[in-house]
């Protein structure tokens, strides 16, 4: 398998989940501003929308959409628990986290990274999300991950956008839940692997 990915991008979180899965792959960096990869390849002839993550299969097929992709790679390693079993209730749950951190967060952070955002907009935008931050961090009240005691796929996407809030100026000192989760995720060795990853550039 080959994962496309940028640096600081929501890449990140599939990034984590294949360390995690101890499935072979290859990552491959794809620049979000030239869409070219190393070699000089259109980028958009892998992704016609020019986005990260693309998963690549061994047989070619191609998956995007951060969800889909850890979820992918979840039920192609059970042993590893990364995701409840398909048809069960918890899978559900996690979909909904997932569902919920795709429309509610990630999307939440677009404005304060778009340069054409109105000035005056973007205050707006920063208090929406701080108030969809602070119910996650009572969600968290008394637990590791979002899902209980139990690391998910949901837990590496939250973390990955998670750690966007300081290039908005998102102020987590108030959400110590999140804070602390943080911290818990930076001592997994998957997640470290896929930082070391990042930074090579």
């Amino acid at each position: 398998m080959k994962l496309y990915y940028s640096p600081g991008a929501c890449s990140l979180s599939p990034q984590i989940v294949l360390q995690e899965s101890g499935l072979a792959y290859e990552p491959v960096l794809a620049s979000t501003k030239t869409h070219q990869l190393a070699d000089g390849t259109d980028f958009y002839t892998i992704n016609p929308l020019g986005y990260v993550p693309v998963l690549e299969l061994d047989n070619g097929a191609r998956l995007r959409e951060g969800p889909a992709i850890v979820q992918y790679i979840a039920d192609q390693a059970p042993e590893k628990n990364l995701a409840p079993a398909n048809g069960s209730f918890e899978r559900y749950q996690l979909q909904q986290w997932l569902n919920f951190i795709g429309t509610e967060i990630h999307k939440g952070f677009g404005p304060m990274f778009k340069p054409d955002t109105p000035e005056n907009y973007k205050p707006i935008a920063l208090a929406a999300l701080s108030k969809r931050m602070q119910w996650v961090d009572g969600q968290l009240a008394g637990k590791s991950y979002l899902l209980g005691e139990q690391f998910s796929v949901a837990d590496a996407y939250f973390f990955t956008v998670s750690r966007w809030s300081g290039f908005v100026g998102l102020d987590l000192s108030g959400m110590p839940n999140i804070r602390a989760f943080q911290e818990r995720m930076e001592q997994r060795p998957a997640v470290q692997a896929a930082l070391k990853i990042e930074a090579k550039k």
